[in-house]
């Protein structure tokens, strides 16, 4: 224990509150906001799927002991997102659905950014002793039972400062990532105009006249021939790059490697979930893929992967590809509808010094990306001094 600091329980320094059982068949299109586990986003409440309610409808409640008000911190209480937490900065007062708690300091001894921190070391733990057959549950019982050191109020300050401090640098380089590639995209616009509308001319092809295209393999958990290898789903693969921290394995045999193979230069476009998201395998690694993924393989001298798939962005931003998309609740881009999907044909010339341009804003975001791994380094080493 450092030298001042005092342990409490986390109930008797904030005040845990549950939420209300809104009912789903009585949320508006307008009126109050109600703030649900969804709108728990990134360490921070997100507005973009608010639910409405009207006060009108429950006459006898007293919402007022429901409301989240700005600067507050509120945690998921219930499903595989459990301990996440949030902070209020939109501004807005709303209003707390069930399975989420506000935790608010009672006391002036807490900084409620201090707090906010020890929170975020606690998201891991708090989900861990979650309770539940069917799915995790934690209650504001529990959170109340933690321990939270808690230093001189100075020095909390300090902390906070500190960590703010890392944690804004982090922001800032990730607001440089995302001017890159809105960047990228105006590049592409300059160079090629709307592709949809084709208002520069360029010769249009179907995608299967200038490519082909497989999905991979059924998984079947049953099968025991084979050695394991690892294999690409659609949750590796992100708008323009692949997230490989959970990859998991499948068996093959001999006999399937080639035709499951992804090699460098395969396009894999997602078939279900996001469809149309897509990102090109630049790696020499061996890998492998599923059937939730097309393995799109250009012509020579037709067109360029990093071409297409500033298209599928294009028309994915544009809702075009939801219109070759089939399916009731959960939408599908099945082989025949990507293959007659429409791809304008500028001259590989004008291609090739498009992907240079990309080639050399890549450069620039691994250079940045990489200064955001060692801040991140240093801000959860700092965390884990200070919390841990």
């Amino acid at each position: 224990m450092k030298q001042g600091w005092e342990i409490k329980k986390l109930g008797e320094v904030c005040d845990i509150i549950n939420g209300f059982a809104f009912k789903s068949n009585l949320f508006t299109d307008e009126g109050e906001d109600i703030l649900r586990i969804s709108n728990i986003q990134n360490g921070y409440v997100d507005l973009t799927d608010i639910a409405h309610f009207s006060k009108d409808d429950y006459p006898k409640t007293n919402f007022e002991k429901y409301a989240v008000l700005p600067n507050d911190i509120v945690v998921a209480l219930s499903g595989a997102t459990t301990g996440k937490f949030g902070i209020n900065k939109t501004g807005k007062k709303l209003y707390l659905n069930q399975r989420v708690a506000i935790c608010r300091e009672s006391s002036s001894e807490l900084n409620h950014l201090f707090l906010l921190y020890y929170l975020q070391t606690q998201s891991k733990s708090f989900l861990e002793s979650a309770e539940g057959v069917a799915q995790p549950n934690l209650s504001t019982e529990q959170m109340k039972q933690y321990d939270i050191a808690i230093p001189p109020r100075e020095e909390q300050e300090r902390i906070v400062a500190e960590l703010d401090c890392l944690s804004g640098i982090i922001e800032k380089k990730r607001e440089q990532l995302r001017e890159l590639d809105a960047l990228a995209q105006s590049i592409f616009y300059q160079m090629f105009g709307d592709p949809i509308t084709n208002e520069k001319r360029w010769e249009v092809k179907k995608l299967g006249e200038v490519c082909i295209s497989d999905l991979g393999k059924t998984l079947d958990s049953k099968k025991n021939k084979g050695n394991l290898y690892n294999y690409l789903c659609s949750v590796n693969v992100q708008w323009g790059y692949f997230d490989l921290t959970t990859l998991k394995e499948m068996r093959l045999e001999e006999s399937e490697l080639e035709r499951y193979s992804v090699k460098q230069g395969d396009l894999l476009i997602c078939e279900g979930g996001d469809t149309g998201r897509c990102a090109i395998w630049n790696s020499e690694e061996p890998m492998y893929y599923q059937n939730a993924l097309h393995r799109v393989r250009f012509t020579p001298s037709t067109i360029l992967p990093i071409f297409c798939q500033y298209i599928m962005l294009y028309m994915k931003q544009n809702g075009e590809i939801d219109k070759y998309s089939k399916g009731q609740t959960i939408k599908h881009l099945v082989k025949s509808a990507l293959m007659s999907i429409p791809i304008v044909m500028p001259p590989i010339a004008l291609q090739q010094e498009f992907a240079d341009k990309i080639d050399a804003i890549e450069k620039q975001k691994e250079l940045i990306k990489k200064s955001i791994s060692e801040t991140e380094t240093l801000f959860n080493a700092r965390m884990d001094y200070y919390f841990n």
